[in-house]
């Protein structure tokens, strides 16, 4: 898989950009202007769009533990987008928690971490066509025996269900239990170390990320239980935002030529090797 290295002008953009995108944010990577105008479906005349992600959420985006370079669908898949509109792609490490509303606030041009589209995020921010589907599943212990669905965690009030704050996921455990036996995490690797150390008794979590916590942790946990959950997943814009009808234009070209499957198999297949074990706390990580 294609990973960004860090440029040494990442600094001085990202010296320029703390101020617009908040004290606690952090330019990750910064790269060229990609594309052509003479190709581009829209030329955006290489425009720099700063990209918030959070940068600890597998498979979509991460910072390898070693090397400290970024990777994931999410740099794969703007790099993909800025090839065909010739723009600057500008990733912007950020906490899951606000992200939306600071891109409604218009801190950042656009979010990309495996954002559900909404009705009611849809009031705040613009989203782009769904780019993928994905349902939501529960994660347990690898030898839990007294859950196979989200009903037996309901039937027994002694179970408690762990998530991340203001998700989606939260949004579904809530539809199932009462909130005094939800326990929410600012990041999903913290609910899974939860689980792993016995705090929780399940993780209501995205298939996709899921995965990547198994692996090196198979004999750990496993996934169990039907979807609860079936959503489609977009990039969010400020409201009017200019760039969504060429980002919308980009990702029909990615799936009219096969990249964006491409990509999907890449990141959310079974070949997908990297596990949290394999990345680095990002600036919320700790």
């Amino acid at each position: 898989m294609r990973k960004f290295k860090q440029m040494g002008f990442a600094l001085i953009v990202g010296a320029l950009l703390l101020a617009a995108c908040g004290g606690g944010s952090q330019v990750v990577s910064a790269g060229g202007c990609l594309g052509t105008a003479e190709d581009a479906i829209v030329d955006l005349e290489c425009r720099e769009i700063t990209i918030a992600i959070e940068n600890a959420y597998l498979p979509f985006n991460y910072v390898d533990a070693e090397t400290g370079e970024p990777g994931g669908w999410d740099y794969d898949a703007w790099e993909a987008i800025c090839e065909r509109l010739h723009c600057t792609p500008v990733f912007v490490e950020a906490a899951w928690e606000g992200m939306i509303q600071a891109v409604a606030d218009g801190q950042f041009d656009a979010a990309a971490d495996g954002i559900t589209i909404t009705a009611d995020r849809d009031e705040i921010v613009d989203f782009s066509i769904g780019y993928v589907n994905i349902d939501q599943r529960l994660l347990v212990r690898a030898d839990e025996d007294r859950i196979s669905e989200i009903e037996d965690i309901v039937n027994d009030e002694s179970l408690v269900l762990g998530t991340q704050t203001g998700t989606t996921n939260y949004e579904t455990a809530a539809q199932f239990l009462p909130e005094d036996r939800i326990q929410a995490f600012e990041q999903f690797p913290f609910a899974v170390q939860a689980l792993i150390g016995g705090d929780v008794d399940a993780v209501i979590i995205d298939e996709t990320a899921g995965q990547g916590y198994l692996g090196e942790n198979a004999d750990l946990l496993k996934l169990v239980g039907r979807s609860l959950s079936g959503d489609q997943l977009g990039f969010i814009f400020g409201e009017g935002s200019d760039l969504v009808d060429p980002v919308n234009q980009a990702i029909q070209a990615m799936m009219a030529d096969g990249t964006l499957a491409a990509l999907n198999t890449i990141y959310f297949g079974a070949d997908f090797a990297v596990t949290y074990d394999d990345i680095g706390p990002g600036a919320y990580g700790e």
